[in-house]
């Protein structure tokens, strides 16, 4: 009896193979790590070293003159009564605006998932229209509506009301800022909680509803616990938009008036305009580490429990 050896793969032939698709995995990321490289990891180290000196716009040609501070920048900052204030705008954007955002949004989508089925669509992209409005525009449409005789106060005195002008009183800039950062992103809201709602299985309310269930209890115990992932997302992505808030109020009031509006990133961009690149550095690097931390701390709250 013969036996027939049949011969097996070359022994360089799943090492060879394994390079391959490494090196072909590497060349679809490099692209995206030489983009990464250039305009986010170098730039952030830089920034880094900057706060962490005197650097100053006049230290540009005698880059020998810069000296190595430490933190001195950071306890600057923390000293600073106009970036504790600006600490203080910035936590009102969020306290107000996400939930604002997240409610309007989340009832918007509840609507457009139950009731107006067929044309679904068209609100859709009428809702999500803001996003993606040039926002130089809406806010000199904002700027034209909010004057002392502007659209809001014609209205408000074919009613037989005096508006104030909103823009120049420290004590109504604010909302109306913040009113126009809410306008800009429930859209993005509504979006994401409707995709959330319709991944949510039908038979799972029918069963709710053979159980004697009504909507407000098919509401409570099954949609809220069922979109616990897609909230903290829009959470965490609607806090870091208003944490690094910087369109709304610098095209409004420019942080004004009287500093009443002006955020940390808009902080950040006045001491970098003034020639200050440390002390903005610093600033951003503040602005990061708030990011970092309210995000972790939402985390930790919204996510599932086991």
């Amino acid at each position: 009896m013969t036996t027939t050896l049949v011969p097996g793969p070359p022994r360089g032939a799943p090492r060879s193979r394994g390079a391959r698709r490494t090196a072909v995995a590497w060349l679809f990321l490099a692209p995206f790590a030489v983009v990464f490289l250039l305009y986010t990891a170098i730039p952030t180290v830089a920034a880094l070293g900057f706060s962490l000196t005197d650097l100053r716009g006049t230290d540009l040609r005698h880059p020998l003159a810069v000296d190595f501070t430490g933190l001195t920048n950071f306890v600057r900052l923390f000293q600073d009564t106009t970036f504790l204030r600006d600490i203080l705008n910035t936590a009102l954007f969020v306290a107000v605006g996400v939930p604002l955002t997240m409610a309007i949004g989340f009832v918007l989508a509840l609507v457009l998932n139950s009731g107006i089925r067929r044309l679904r669509g068209t609100f859709r992209t009428l809702f999500f229209a803001p996003v993606v409005t040039n926002v130089v525009a809406v806010a000199l449409i904002w700027q034209y509506a909010f004057q002392a005789d502007g659209t809001v106060n014609k209205a408000l005195g074919a009613v037989g009301l005096a508006g104030p002008n909103w823009l120049d009183d420290p004590n109504l800039a604010m909302p109306v800022v913040i009113l126009l950062g809410v306008w800009r992103n429930f859209g993005t809201a509504m979006v994401l909680f409707l995709a959330g709602l319709q991944a949510v299985p039908e038979d799972v309310y029918e069963a709710a509803s053979l159980d004697g269930a009504g909507r407000w209890r098919q509401l409570r115990h099954i949609t809220v616990p069922l979109l616990l992932p897609t909230t903290l997302m829009v959470s965490v992505l609607l806090t870091v938009f208003y944490l690094q808030v910087f369109d709304e109020p610098y095209l409004l009031t420019n942080g004004g008036p009287l500093g009443s509006t002006e955020s940390v990133a808009l902080y950040t961009y006045h001491q970098f305009g003034a020639g200050e690149f440390g002390m903005s550095s610093a600033a951003s690097f503040v602005m990061l580490l708030m990011v970092a931390l309210v995000s972790l701390v939402q985390f930790r709250m919204l996510r599932p429990r086991s």
